[in-house]
């Protein structure tokens, strides 16, 4: 169902004037870079929590290595 939509979508998007098929273009990249910067802000805002509450490690390589190989 879905492949259907987007040939649709790919189809209709050919059948437009240039004009229109770059303008429609360059918002798709400005609203891709947009919803990339929001999953970097939720990702980064995660990792804050988890350091707030002391659920993260910090050490060496080495250690690393030791705590994945104990797991």
């Amino acid at each position: 169902m879905r492949g259907t939509a987007l040939d649709r979508l790919i189809e209709d998007f050919g059948r437009l004037p240039l004009g229109d098929r770059e303008y429609a273009a360059d918002l798709l990249r400005k609203q891709l870079v947009e919803a990339k910067r929001e999953a970097i802000y939720k990702r980064a805002k995660s990792a804050m929590a988890n350091a707030e509450n002391g659920k993260i490690k910090s050490g060496t390589v080495k250690d690393l290595q030791r705590d994945l190989e104990d797991a």
